[in-house]
């Protein structure tokens, strides 16, 4: 079986290093993206910053090719165990240097680093060095041993995703909201004053919701109205950044718009940031709940509800009105 590893471990590796590379060097989001990691700390430049990740955008798909074609050497899984090892040592100075900056590994997540990011880069490493040590190509291993090539194939594959950047907004969201569609809202059981209001969160399934948090309980008055909302998304986050609140609850942000969703008259803006720092800092998600139908035309200085929850217990942190 460890024969067989090393020997699926460049077509694994292709697999994270391609979309990585392609997603650094075409995506759109690499410039925008580049100020806020660690890397823009050390070259002390964004600018310098975004060319240096599409630069490693270009060498991971030449590795990942590399990896895929013949004739298979044990040169391209040592250049990948080494990148690997570039890796870890990048995240180390970034844990020390920045821990709420974003490492830009996937130039698609603008999310603080975590520990995720470690097993990744050990996870390149670690195939980097089994894709050397390989005694057959990949195409030989899986003509071979068809099903046990797949079955190892899709298991790597379903770890890596449990590894992505952003888990939360993924796999685990989905998963809550599943869950509370079969079995129910909690709070329908307990008598909790927000599942007798009616709000819209109480059958969302928003994880705010069932931590009876003051942002789901707002009661604003155009939750009765139900009229969709025709203002941009764009406009509303313009208008939050020229907010008192956006400038009250910045410095936790260290990211661009994750996601959007509107409900019961309120539009909720969700970023990624850190709160504490130090040893105490910790990711969050940080939810702005803004007047669905306000912008720059309408009103000066909105309606904005801010809310802070860690990013993986979903426990709040922070909120203000």
């Amino acid at each position: 079986m460890s024969a067989l590893v090393c020997a699926l471990a460049p077509l694994v590796l292709a697999g994270v290093l391609g979309p990585a590379g392609a997603g650094k060097l075409f995506g759109r989001g690499t410039a925008r993206q580049a100020p806020r990691t660690a890397l823009a700390r050390l070259l002390r430049d964004g600018g310098r910053a975004a060319l240096v990740l599409r630069a490693l955008g270009a060498v991971e798909l030449l590795l990942a090719a590399a990896l895929l074609a013949p004739p298979a050497t044990p040169l391209p899984g040592a250049a990948a165990a080494l990148l690997g090892a570039g890796f870890l040592g990048y995240l180390g100075y970034a844990h020390a240097a920045a821990p709420g900056s974003s490492c830009g590994c996937t130039a698609r997540q603008d999310a603080p680093l975590t520990w995720r990011a470690f097993v990744r880069a050990a996870a390149v490493l670690a195939g980097g060095v089994a894709a050397a040590l390989a005694q057959q190509p990949w195409w030989t291993a899986a003509a071979r041993r068809p099903a046990a090539a797949l079955c190892l194939v899709l298991a790597a594959a379903a770890a890596l995703t449990a590894l992505s950047a952003d888990p939360d907004r993924r796999w685990r969201m989905p998963l809550r909201r599943l869950r509370l569609r079969i079995a129910g809202h909690p709070l329908a059981a307990t008598g909790h004053p927000l599942a007798a209001t009616g709000h819209p969160l109480a059958a969302t399934g928003h994880p705010l919701a069932a931590t009876g948090h003051p942002l789901a309980a707002t009661g604003h008055p155009l939750a009765a109205a139900g009229a969709p909302a025709a203002v941009p998304v764009a406009a509303t986050v313009e208008l939050l950044e020229r907010s008192r609140a956006w400038q009250s609850a910045s410095r936790v942000v260290r990211s661009a718009l994750l996601d959007h969703w509107d409900d019961g008259g309120w539009r909720i803006l969700q970023f990624a940031g850190v709160h504490g720092g130090g040893t105490a800092a910790r990711p969050v998600l940080v939810l702005f709940a803004v007047d669905a139908a306000a912008s720059l035309d309408t009103v000066r200085e909105p309606a904005v509800r801010v809310s802070v929850i860690d990013a993986d217990s979903g426990a709040p942190v922070m909120a203000t009105a």
